[in-house]
Protein backbone atom coordinates (compact mmCIF):
# COMPACT_ATOMS: atom_id res chain seq x y z
CA UNK A 1 0.00 0.00 0.00
CA UNK A 2 1.71 3.36 -1.05
CA UNK A 3 1.14 5.78 1.98
CA UNK A 4 1.09 9.72 1.13
CA UNK A 5 1.40 12.43 3.53
CA UNK A 6 -1.09 15.50 1.79
CA UNK A 7 -3.24 17.79 2.22
CA UNK A 8 -7.48 16.97 2.71
CA UNK A 9 -9.46 20.07 2.52
CA UNK A 10 -12.19 21.20 4.62
CA UNK A 11 -13.22 24.34 5.54
CA UNK A 12 -16.33 26.43 4.08
CA UNK A 13 -16.20 27.67 0.75
CA UNK A 14 -13.93 30.52 -0.08
CA UNK A 15 -12.62 29.79 3.58
CA UNK A 16 -9.42 26.89 3.26
CA UNK A 17 -8.64 25.15 6.07
CA UNK A 18 -6.33 21.67 5.46
CA UNK A 19 -5.96 18.81 7.38
CA UNK A 20 -2.47 17.21 7.37
CA UNK A 21 -3.16 13.43 7.02
CA UNK A 22 -1.53 10.27 6.17
CA UNK A 23 -3.50 8.09 4.05
CA UNK A 24 -3.61 5.28 0.92
CA UNK A 25 -2.13 6.92 -1.92
CA UNK A 26 -5.80 5.29 -3.46
CA UNK A 27 -8.07 7.25 -1.28
CA UNK A 28 -9.91 10.26 -2.21
CA UNK A 29 -8.29 13.65 -1.39
CA UNK A 30 -10.99 14.62 1.44
CA UNK A 31 -11.99 11.02 1.67
CA UNK A 32 -10.93 8.39 3.91
CA UNK A 33 -7.17 8.34 5.84
CA UNK A 34 -5.35 6.80 8.43
CA UNK A 35 -4.24 9.20 11.07
CA UNK A 36 -4.72 12.73 11.24
CA UNK A 37 -0.68 14.48 11.71
CA UNK A 38 -2.00 18.51 11.93
CA UNK A 39 -3.29 21.42 10.12
CA UNK A 40 -2.63 24.18 8.17
CA UNK A 41 -4.67 27.49 7.65
CA UNK A 42 -3.43 29.31 4.66
CA UNK A 43 -5.38 32.74 5.89
CA UNK A 44 -3.53 33.08 8.81
CA UNK A 45 -0.34 35.53 8.28
CA UNK A 46 3.22 33.62 7.32
CA UNK A 47 4.19 34.63 10.38
CA UNK A 48 2.00 33.19 12.87
CA UNK A 49 2.83 29.99 15.03
CA UNK A 50 -0.66 28.37 14.21
CA UNK A 51 -0.34 28.66 10.43
CA UNK A 52 1.10 25.23 9.92
CA UNK A 53 0.37 23.31 13.16
CA UNK A 54 2.40 19.31 12.36
CA UNK A 55 3.67 16.53 15.07
CA UNK A 56 7.17 16.32 13.79
CA UNK A 57 7.52 12.73 15.51
CA UNK A 58 4.58 11.27 13.74
CA UNK A 59 5.95 12.66 10.85
CA UNK A 60 9.20 11.47 11.14
CA UNK A 61 7.81 8.08 12.10
CA UNK A 62 5.19 7.92 9.28
CA UNK A 63 8.26 8.81 6.99
CA UNK A 64 10.09 6.26 8.11
CA UNK A 65 7.44 3.59 7.70
CA UNK A 66 7.46 4.53 3.46
CA UNK A 67 5.07 7.34 3.26
CA UNK A 68 5.87 10.21 0.28
CA UNK A 69 5.03 14.08 1.36
CA UNK A 70 3.06 15.77 -1.27
CA UNK A 71 5.78 19.00 -2.36
CA UNK A 72 3.65 21.25 -0.22
CA UNK A 73 3.28 18.86 3.01
CA UNK A 74 7.23 18.55 2.18
CA UNK A 75 7.76 21.90 2.33
CA UNK A 76 6.51 22.43 5.97
CA UNK A 77 8.27 19.09 6.69
CA UNK A 78 11.61 20.19 6.32
CA UNK A 79 11.16 23.37 8.67
CA UNK A 80 10.53 20.54 11.39
CA UNK A 81 13.06 19.39 12.75
CA UNK A 82 13.29 15.79 15.01
CA UNK A 83 16.93 15.07 16.71
CA UNK A 84 18.57 17.73 15.28
CA UNK A 85 17.50 17.02 11.44
CA UNK A 86 14.84 18.12 9.49
CA UNK A 87 12.05 15.33 8.79
CA UNK A 88 12.13 15.74 5.10
CA UNK A 89 14.85 17.50 3.19
CA UNK A 90 12.53 19.44 0.10
CA UNK A 91 14.35 21.50 -2.84
CA UNK A 92 12.51 24.09 -5.18
CA UNK A 93 11.69 22.41 -8.55
CA UNK A 94 12.52 23.85 -11.46
CA UNK A 95 10.30 23.86 -14.19
CA UNK A 96 10.93 26.72 -17.14
CA UNK A 97 8.36 25.33 -19.21
CA UNK A 98 5.44 26.07 -16.84
CA UNK A 99 5.64 30.07 -17.46
CA UNK A 100 5.50 29.81 -21.36
CA UNK A 101 2.53 30.30 -23.01
CA UNK A 102 0.39 27.67 -24.61
CA UNK A 103 0.77 26.27 -28.69
CA UNK A 104 -2.26 28.40 -29.88
CA UNK A 105 -0.80 31.67 -27.62
CA UNK A 106 2.07 31.12 -29.27
CA UNK A 107 1.46 30.91 -32.90
CA UNK A 108 -0.75 34.29 -32.54
CA UNK A 109 2.08 36.24 -31.44
CA UNK A 110 4.16 34.47 -34.08
CA UNK A 111 1.24 36.06 -36.76
CA UNK A 112 1.27 39.21 -34.81
CA UNK A 113 4.98 39.44 -35.45
CA UNK A 114 3.94 38.14 -39.06
CA UNK A 115 1.98 41.37 -39.60
CA UNK A 116 3.88 43.42 -38.11
CA UNK A 117 6.78 43.40 -40.51
CA UNK A 118 5.08 43.28 -42.90
CA UNK A 119 3.19 46.68 -41.94
CA UNK A 120 6.76 47.89 -41.75
CA UNK A 121 8.43 46.75 -44.84
CA UNK A 122 5.09 48.17 -46.25
CA UNK A 123 5.48 51.74 -44.87
CA UNK A 124 9.35 51.81 -45.90
CA UNK A 125 8.72 50.83 -49.66
CA UNK A 126 6.62 54.05 -49.93
CA UNK A 127 9.51 56.61 -49.03
CA UNK A 128 11.44 54.58 -50.99
CA UNK A 129 8.92 55.18 -54.11
CA UNK A 130 8.05 58.73 -53.15
CA UNK A 131 11.44 60.04 -53.54
CA UNK A 132 12.58 59.31 -57.23
CA UNK A 133 9.02 60.96 -58.05
CA UNK A 134 10.39 64.27 -56.36
CA UNK A 135 13.72 64.45 -58.26
CA UNK A 136 11.43 64.36 -61.52
CA UNK A 137 10.27 67.42 -61.58
CA UNK A 138 13.41 69.49 -60.44
CA UNK A 139 15.03 67.78 -63.21
CA UNK A 140 12.48 69.74 -65.94
CA UNK A 141 12.64 72.56 -63.78
CA UNK A 142 16.39 72.56 -64.30
CA UNK A 143 16.22 72.14 -67.84
CA UNK A 144 13.19 75.73 -68.10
Amino acid sequence: MALKIRLARGGSKKRPFYSVVVADARAPRDGRFIEKIGTYDPRLPKDSENRVQIDAEKAAEWVRKGAQPTDRVARFLSQLEVDGKPVVTWAHGNNPNKGEPGKKAQERAKEREEKAAAAAAAAAEPAEEEAPAEEAPAEEAASE
